[in-house]
């Protein structure tokens, strides 16, 4: 869902390397050859496979977003997902901008990955939320608490006790008087539920600076910083490995990776990123993206004040200015008393609120092909985009993947919707994941292809990092409650952003 830059770096037709450095995109397998070789017609077909109202739009009726929620009549050509809740699409996103961070690659010209920068450190370290630090980072903290030293910042949504559930103040990132949001990833204020969701992380390391100070002898703001940064950091991963991975993937590959090791993902020198993973694979979280969502329940006890909205709407004649200060849907990059987040509908807390998010197959929600932001000629449609970074990227087909992994191919039956582009037996590796999810894991998880490449790809990324607990000590539980256990509904609470209803 995220947009990025259009300055394109190297050769017109660059090598293709065998080699990669930290900082750097590579590959999982560079000796296999590119889907198909790019030319106008192959370009054509990509965008006709991804365009508004094309095989792949799941053809919403976007003018009630509302039934979109409530109606199941209106979810049959995008059907739910039971196992996954709405919030882990979001957290897949946040995970993502922890990760890559690329905002010089180009759609229209080939790149070879290893010219392309990574300008976010390849650790899920939360470099996303920390920057490079209070002190190199010096806007994102509260420059009136220890110095700056230990807290973040965060501001207050004015009259935002009027409309919600209990009458207490919510709280937005902090923004300058443009507002552009002061956070260490720009991307994390894409939408409104992303950008809360960055808020309840910065909440939560503020709440464990609390329970730092409450709980140890430490009194240097720098050692407190230190502490509660590991503390956040650990627990963030164990969410990873325990509740997102094995959600997203099944709790098979999860193991199988951590028992017996990884068997593709390896480097040179520190952990790179694979553009398999970034450009095809872990962009499954598109198909799950659903139309609308209820951002919150509003003040009244019989739900009639909830926000509900598109997450998204661009290019109709009722379509939001992008002056708007409250539009009508939930973009980011605006604050006003109604736009936060009741996190009730987006994980599960046992009370029967929270909504599915969509399943995993090469269907996408209508609004997603009329992207907001995007400038000039370039495609509004974020099917076309992936398709088409399939392709400037030169990745291998999701067949030649399967077979150089020894998985099981999807028969070119599974794909006979590509059979009129010549694409059924050679299939962009994007495309491929998401079909083979639908067809192996029924739309409810990765298949054997993408779920490994995304399992070696996040693990690997913390065994390669020192400071991670799978390094630092792979024997850890959660200390942060006393279940031995920690999920993304503890984290919430533990941050005090979860309201009672």
């Amino acid at each position: 869902m995220t947009r990025h830059g259009s300055m394109p770096l190297g050769g017109e037709n660059p090598p293709r390397s065998v080699y990669h450095d930290q900082g750097k995109f590579g590959r999982l397998f560079p000796t296999l050859p590119p889907f198909a070789g790019d030319n106008p017609t192959l370009r054509a077909a990509l965008k006709e496979i991804g365009k508004q109202g094309g095989i792949m739009d799941a053809k919403d009726d976007i003018d009630d977003p509302v039934g979109l929620i409530t109606n199941p009549e209106k979810s049959l050509g995008n059907p739910n997902n039971p196992n996954l809740t709405a919030g882990m699409t979001f957290l897949g996103q946040f995970l993502d901008h922890d990760m890559t961070f690329d905002p010089t690659s180009s759609l229209e010209r080939q790149q070879d990955p290893e010219t392309i920068a990574n300008f976010r450190t390849p650790t899920l370290a939360l470099d996303n939320l920390y920057g490079s630090g209070p002190i190199a980072s010096p806007h994102l903290y509260d420059q009136t608490v220890d110095f700056g030293l230990t807290t973040f910042l965060i501001e207050e949504i004015p009259d935002s006790g009027a409309v919600s559930r209990d009458g207490q103040p919510r709280f937005d990132l902090p923004r300058n008087s443009q507002n552009v949001a002061l956070i260490g990833d720009p991307r994390n204020d894409e939408n409104l539920i992303v950008s809360q969701l960055h808020l309840a992380f910065l909440k939560f390391h503020n709440a464990v600076v609390a329970r730092v100070k409450q709980e140890t002898d430490l009194k240097n703001p720098n050692e407190i910083f230190a502490e509660a940064q590991r503390l956040v950091r650990w627990h963030y991963q164990w969410i990873i490995v325990h509740e997102f991975l094995p959600k997203t993937v099944g709790q098979e590959i999860v193991t199988n990776v951590l028992t017996n090791g990884r068997k593709f993902y390896n480097w040179r020198n520190l952990p790179y990123i694979p553009v398999e993973f970034s450009v095809a694979a872990y962009r499954f979280g598109h198909s799950q993206v659903r139309p609308s969502y209820r951002a919150n329940f509003g003040a009244k006890p019989d739900d009639s004040e909830q926000f509900i909205a598109l997450i998204f709407d661009d290019g109709r004649a009722n379509s939001p200015a992008p002056n708007d200060a409250d539009p009508n849907d939930l973009r980011g990059g605006k604050r006003s008393k109604r736009r936060f987040i009741d996190w009730q509908t987006f994980f599960d807390f046992g009370d029967g609120r929270s909504r599915p998010n969509k399943k995993l197959d090469t269907t996408l929600s209508s609004v997603l092909f009329d992207l907001p932001g995007i400038p000039g000629m370039e495609p509004q449609s974020l099917a076309q985009r992936n398709l088409l970074r399939n392709l400037a990227f030169r990745v291998p087909s999701g067949q030649s993947v399967a077979k150089a992994m020894g998985e099981k191919l999807l028969e070119p039956s599974d794909l006979a919707d590509l059979k009129p582009f010549v694409l059924d037996t050679r299939t962009p590796l994007w495309f491929y994941v998401l079909r083979e999810a639908d067809v192996l894991g029924d739309g409810k998880r990765m298949g054997p292809v993408g779920g490994r490449i995304i399992t070696e790809v996040l693990i690997g990324l913390l065994e390669g990092d020192s400071l991670s607990y799978l390094r630092q000590d792979p024997e850890w539980i959660p200390t942060l409650n006393t279940t031995g256990d920690f999920k993304m509904t503890d984290l919430l609470k533990f941050a005090g952003v979860v309201t009672n209803l």
